[in-house]
């Protein structure tokens, strides 16, 4: 779950930017929240969801040192990057290899700024809207 400034903004950018499905959202007047679900290919349990949560009135929150990233795996890194930003997305580690390593990974930072890692897997043909 990710606490997200404002909710419109976020599911903009996971669905266009990232290619994820709206798959479901809800609101509770009484508690002052509203839900967005996303995911690829359906959701759970096939595959996994994003939970945002919009808590009403909160525009911005401090992310801590504890959250690192959410990671997606992608067919194409470099592909995926050129997609994003034609999206109006923003790329904050080009696509290459992992430092001591061969595998290629890519940075991403949604709009509320939680990093998001494109991990490269040439046999992953499906999963992500990132082709």
């Amino acid at each position: 779950m990710l606490r997200v400034g404002n909710l419109q903004r976020s599911i903009d950018f996971y669905t266009q930017v990232l290619g994820m499905q709206l798959l479901r959202q809800s609101e509770n007047p009484e508690y002052k929240y509203s839900l967005a679900f996303l995911g690829f290919d359906g959701g759970n349990p096939g595959q996994a969801e994003i939970e945002l949560t919009y808590n009403w009135g909160t525009e911005s929150y401090d992310l801590g040192t504890a959250y690192g990233h959410i990671a997606l795996g992608v067919p194409d890194a470099y592909a995926a990057c050129e997609k994003i930003k034609a999206a109006g997305g923003n790329v904050t580690r080009e696509a290459g290899p992992v430092k001591g390593g061969t595998t290629v990974i890519a940075f991403v930072t949604d709009p509320d700024g939680y990093k998001i890692e494109l991990i490269e897997r040439k046999s992953d043909t499906g999963g992500t809207g990132l082709r």
